[in-house]
């Protein structure tokens, strides 16, 4: 017997985001608060309080990296090693196919507030509920945006219940999946751009993924900065 299925809470949370809803999604990495329309998602980064400045990330996996982002072979093989061979989670940054069919097909508002110089931010390898819900996203070819769920510069939550009230009370749907497997970090995903190999965010994992790209690519990546 099983105590989750992600499979079809996947299904349910698809439906409410198809439908213009809010959900708040089980990752790895943290809890996200995330939405498949433009009124959805200018109502998560209105309730968020979020500096116009920054950017929605997309959920993704590796047929939607393949499909969406424009990457060299040495970028590939990057990506391939952080996600495949030591299965940990990235957030990637990348070039994008502007032309693809499921960006040309997205609100155009949606398509600037999640891009920057037509790179695109994507989060892979985040845990069970992500790869199902990233498969429906392929397959019904329903992009899914948002950010981490919480109230900007207030850090993120790995538990449901430890979330302010003004985020659960826009979600349409919890998928509450108790603690997150990588809590101890206290930090999202690590976001890296696999072209220029700028770290744009020192998150979870991020010793590791530069300890492969030293072992493998013989790139050193900066020091995680010290707290002040």
């Amino acid at each position: 017997m099983t105590v989750i299925d992600p499979r079809s809470d996947a299904m349910r949370a698809m439906q409410v985001m198809e439908q213009g809803g809010v959900a708040i999604l089980p990752n790895d990495v943290g809890y996200s608060l995330i939405g498949a329309t433009a009124p959805a998602l200018h109502r998560i980064f209105a309730t968020k309080r979020r500096a116009p400045s920054k950017l929605n990330a997309m959920l993704g996996n590796d047929a939607l990296h393949r499909e969406l982002h424009q990457v060299s072979p040495r970028g590939r093989e990057i990506v391939q090693a952080i996600v495949h061979d030591y299965d940990l989670p990235l957030g990637l940054v990348a070039p994008c196919r502007v032309d693809h069919p499921l960006l040309a097909k997205l609100d155009p508002d949606i398509y600037a507030r999640s891009t920057r110089e037509n790179t695109l931010l994507m989060l892979l390898n985040a845990g069970p509920f992500h790869r199902e819900i990233t498969r429906l996203s392929l397959e019904r070819e329903t992009l899914l945006f948002g950010s981490s769920a919480n109230l900007s510069l207030h850090g993120t939550k790995f538990r449901v219940e430890d979330m302010e009230p003004e985020i659960t009370a826009i979600a349409d749907v919890v998928i509450d999946y108790g603690l997150m497997k990588y809590h101890p970090w206290q930090a999202s995903s690590t976001l890296i751009n696999c072209e220029t190999l700028e770290v744009i965010r020192y998150g979870s994992c991020f010793e590791n993924i530069a300890d492969i790209l030293k072992r493998h690519f013989k790139v050193d990546l900066p020091p995680r900065p010290s707290l002040p």
